[in-house]
């Protein structure tokens, strides 16, 4: 522990570094790639599984069950009562098992709902039947996108008031757009509904990967602050050492946050099979991975790179490696 902390102590005054900001290409290589496969490969796999919430249909739970569950008979039960040739059935816990179709008639649903009565052996009042129209579907998908865009111009408003630069608010805006491509992505691969749970479980991660940016901008903002004409470092550098000064609070900050939410994704997806508290669980443990990793190595490097574009600091960085150079020399 000693040792971390000294480590940590290295990192803030400058004794021991490492270049963030330098090696930035390596990092958006390395993003770029894994936003290419996050757009890419759910498609190869069918595109995003959307829930019942988003597309509308008919939703039978049954409830009630011995283990172990099969849901084979719930496909066969299925079959034999529409032409639905897609439902999804999951298991809800140990005692229960969910079927989504598409929209049925109501004849179709009460038929179904009694099947299923029949075929698990169960009385009907323990079959539970609802519907969500087309119509309410795209409601939510509408609200739910508006909701998003609404929170990036909003934090991106807010950002370039509070830094007083529009070039921070835009690296925090694209390290956000990373978090959510990628975020996206990974359920899509791996084939998890998109419910509104999950999308509750993305915006807050935005928001955390927002906090984050915010501390380590902060310090960004303190460091180049104090960088005057004599200043010993480039512009580059007093980020690139701002970025190290918050790296042990990013690292230990994400740790603390990702326990209890893998704590959470354990139990509700394992023992429970609740499938919300999955759902929210999962996008907050991707988000909070893949935030910490676009506030080091994308939003910081990017806001240098935008204002290593500017007159003065072109001149202040010139100034500065000339005069470096110069003491080299005596």
């Amino acid at each position: 522990m000693a040792s971390f902390s000294q480590f940590g102590n290295d990192l803030y005054t400058g004794k021991r570094s490492f270049d963030i900001v330098g090696k930035r290409k390596i990092w958006y290589s390395i993003a770029l790639v894994m936003v290419i496969l996050a757009i890419a490969l759910p498609f190869t796999r069918g595109g995003f599984q959307f829930g019942i919430e988003f597309r509308g249909g008919s939703e039978f739970q049954v409830a009630g069950l011995s283990a172990p569950l099969d849901t084979g008979i719930a496909e066969q039960t299925v079959a034999a009562v529409t032409s639905d040739g897609a439902p999804r059935i999951s298991t809800v816990g140990d005692t229960a098992i969910r079927v989504q179709t598409s929209q049925l008639t109501n004849t179709d649903s009460t038929s179904l709902q009694a099947a299923l009565a029949t075929a698990y052996d169960v009385p009907l009042e323990q079959v539970s039947a609802s519907f969500i129209g087309a119509t309410w579907g795209q409601d939510i998908t509408a609200q739910a996108l508006r909701g998003l865009v609404v929170f990036l111009v909003l934090a991106g408003i807010v950002m370039a008031l509070y830094f007083r630069t529009w070039k921070m608010s835009a690296a925090a805006m694209v390290a956000l757009l990373h978090d959510l491509v990628i975020t996206a992505g990974v359920y899509g691969v791996l084939g998890f509904e998109v419910t509104p749970a999950a999308v509750i479980g993305l915006l807050t991660i935005l928001g955390y990967s927002l906090y984050d940016t915010v501390v380590v901008f902060d310090k960004v903002r303190e460091n180049t602050s104090e960088d005057g004409a004599g200043s010993r470092r480039t512009f580059a550098e007093s980020v690139n050492l701002a970025v190290n000064q918050t790296l042990v609070r990013s690292i230990n900050t994400s740790v603390v946050a990702l326990l209890p939410v893998a704590s959470i994704l354990f139990i509700g997806s394992v023992l429970l099979g609740a499938g919300t508290l999955r759902d929210i669980s999962l996008a907050l443990f991707i988000g909070i991975l893949i935030g910490t990793y676009s506030t080091i190595f994308i939003a910081s490097p990017l806001y240098a790179q935008l204002r290593e574009r500017d007159d003065v600091i072109k001149k202040q960085t010139k100034k500065t490696l000339a005069a470096r150079e110069a003491s080299l020399l005596v």
